[in-house]
């Protein structure tokens, strides 16, 4: 009876993190989600976001685009040190390469290549349309705006 009861939360727990994990724009994140971007310096007055995705809560990781940059954020709550937080503008960017089947631990990717030679990754996950949606999306944005 315990194992049949571990495996339900753990199937419970599983559940709960993937739906709070969903694509998200500028007219589904609040106030506070956008705040705490800009604080983070990857959203500017008047900048819109196209696509967002996190793949645990917002406040600790960010994945997305906007009109003017593609960034990424991975904050980690106990030790500062590990932060990463990256962005490109779009005229900043040399190639990016989508990676759809990344392995079975890890979600689809694009991956950024700026025009220095340094490199970020943006995650995103969901059903596979979506996935697909959020890719095309950044590079159209990208061709437009480069």
């Amino acid at each position: 009876m315990k194992i049949k009861t571990d495996l339900l939360n753990i199937k419970w727990l599983f559940f709960l993190l993937i739906a709070c994990n969903q694509i998200e724009n500028s007219e589904t994140l609040n106030k506070a989600d956008m705040d705490y971007i800009k604080r983070l310096k990857l959203l500017d007055e008047g900048e819109t976001v196209g696509k967002f995705y996190s793949e645990y809560k917002k406040k600790v990781a960010g994945n997305f685009f906007t009109d003017r940059r593609i960034a990424t954020y991975w904050i980690d709550e106990r030790n500062s040190e590990k932060n990463e937080i990256d962005f490109a503008y779009y005229n900043d960017i040399n190639r990016i390469d989508t990676i759809y089947n990344a392995g079975v631990t890890f979600s689809p990717y694009m991956l950024i290549t700026k025009n220095d030679g340094t490199t970020f990754k943006v995650s995103v996950n969901g059903k596979k349309e979506e996935v697909k949606s959020f890719f095309e999306d950044a590079l159209k944005k990208w061709q437009e705006k480069k």
